[in-house]
């Protein structure tokens, strides 16, 4: 079982070291700590994983430093969630409803009678309204067609 700690909101400047520091300080141990960072630019994406040995650990790291201040920012510390296996985030061949993780698993299209394509699932988008040439314009040019527009007509 894991007893990982996600520590977030960090500054970009916090390195492993400083939380090592950190938890040094406060008496609590950790047996790895990792910061994440941008592959290409190495810079910190501002949280970190902190692998404690025991629950009674995880959770003394999580009461320390959840809502902790540092500069002008409160830290989050929480149970990390488990990593998603590789492959079924959305967008991903293997995601719902099949490669690609469309609904039908097939190539995305915009052709279909409603010009729905694959998201057959979603409601048929509203039509757009008629440019200000169109039959509307053509609509109030001809005349008010209520009690209300004619005094709006009057008005303006």
């Amino acid at each position: 079982m894991s007893f990982t700690v996600f520590l977030g909101n960090l500054p970009a400047w916090v390195t492993a070291d400083d939380i090592k520091g950190w938890l040094t300080a406060e008496n609590l141990v950790a047996d790895a700590i990792k910061v994440i960072r941008n592959p290409e630019t190495q810079e910190s994406k501002g949280f970190a994983f902190i692998d404690a040995p025991n629950v009674e650990e995880m959770n003394a790291i999580i009461r320390r430093f959840d809502r902790a201040p540092l500069e002008d920012r409160l830290l989050r510390a929480n149970a990390a969630q488990p990593p998603k296996p590789k492959g079924q985030g959305p967008g991903t061949s293997g995601g719902p409803g099949g490669p690609g993780g469309r609904p039908n698993g097939g190539p995305m299209s915009s052709g279909g009678p409603q010009g729905q394509g694959a998201f057959s699932d979603r409601p048929p988008r509203r039509a757009r309204k008629p440019a200000m040439g169109g039959p509307r314009r053509q609509a109030m040019a001809d005349g008010p067609q209520s009690a209300f527009a004619e005094e709006l007509a009057k008005a303006l």
